[in-house]
């Protein structure tokens, strides 16, 4: 006789915390699942065509902003030649104008030196000065020019010299100097010898310090004066 009996199974049961532990776990690994899913779902899905189709897009705005960048560009690069073509004009247009203002002062000058040349007998031999000008060209220095013109028919050549008699102030006192001072060089600067007219210009130095008041021109013939003629400064 064989006993026989039943099968026995053994099985092991988890605590109910852990069992109540596992159960939490098991359903936030759901959700989260579902969560990943639905964020899955809302993105933007990408597809080959679409992406050509918005990078052909983005070149052809670059190719269009850049054109229009090298349009302005070329705009200003323009607007900055017409600019600097017209700063151009007005300093040559100044130019013109102050060689045109000076060109209208020589003429001037011509002219009163023309109509100086007509018939004209002052002084007991004819003699006169004209036109004599005196210019400050530094502290100290003094550029003169005058004309001497023998008047009439002018018969005979003039010969003489020209004086020139400075009147300055120099330490609250007045002074008179005198040109040519005596030396034998600058003698022949002040010589004199024309028949109908001539034209004498040159640079005076003073003292350092004198301030020049009275500049009188002096024509002389053998130590006599036959014209003179003062200018103030």
């Amino acid at each position: 006789m064989s006993v026989s009996s039943p099968r026995m199974a053994i099985k092991s049961q988890l605590p109910w915390p852990m069992r109540l532990l596992l159960v939490v776990v098991i359903g936030m690994a759901g959700a989260l699942a579902m969560w990943g899913y639905d964020a899955g779902l809302s993105l933007p899905r990408v597809h080959p065509e679409n992406s050509r189709e918005q990078i052909a897009r983005y070149k052809e705005q670059v190719e269009r902003l850049t054109a229009e960048r090298d349009q302005f560009s070329t705009t200003v690069n323009s607007a900055e030649s017409q600019l600097n073509i017209e700063r151009s004009a007005q300093k040559q247009l100044a130019a013109q104008v102050r060689t045109l203002e000076s060109e209208n002062t020589r003429l001037k000058e011509d002219l009163a030196f023309f109509e100086s040349l007509l018939p004209n007998a002052t002084g007991p031999l004819g003699v006169s000065i004209r036109r004599l000008k005196v210019d400050q060209i530094a502290p100290n220095q003094l550029r003169y020019r005058l004309l001497v013109m023998q008047g009439g028919r002018g018969d005979h050549d003039f010969i003489g010299n020209l004086q020139l008699v400075v009147t300055v102030l120099k330490d609250g006192k007045s002074a008179m100097m005198t040109f040519p001072d005596g030396n034998p060089n600058e003698q022949g600067k002040y010589k004199l010898s024309f028949k109908h007219y001539q034209r004498v210009e040159g640079v005076l130095t003073l003292p350092e310090g004198a301030v020049t008041k009275l500049v009188q021109a002096r024509v002389l013939e053998k130590g006599q004066i036959r014209a003179q003629q003062s200018a103030n400064l």
